[in-house]
């Protein structure tokens, strides 16, 4: 995951934000559904890529906000 991409992970009974190489958490939540609300909002505010990880932590689903160097105009 490059520096500054937002993931939602699930940890500890919690759904958790955090954004790659950045110390802490964005912030926990009793659902899955509030967690990527949130870390959407939060990849669209840094223009970022937002990674959902599934309850096993595998990745989900992957959604781009920003400059993405492989969306290859042409």
């Amino acid at each position: 995951m490059p520096l500054g991409d937002v993931e939602t992970f699930h940890d500890n009974d919690e759904w958790c934000n955090r954004v790659e190489g950045e110390r802490g958490l964005l912030g926990t939540y009793a659902t899955k559904a509030e967690a990527v609300e949130a870390g959407r909002d939060e990849a669209r505010r840094r223009s970022a890529e937002h990674i959902i990880k599934n309850l096993d932590g595998t990745i989900g689903e992957r959604n781009s906000y920003g400059n993405d160097p492989r969306d290859i105009p042409g």
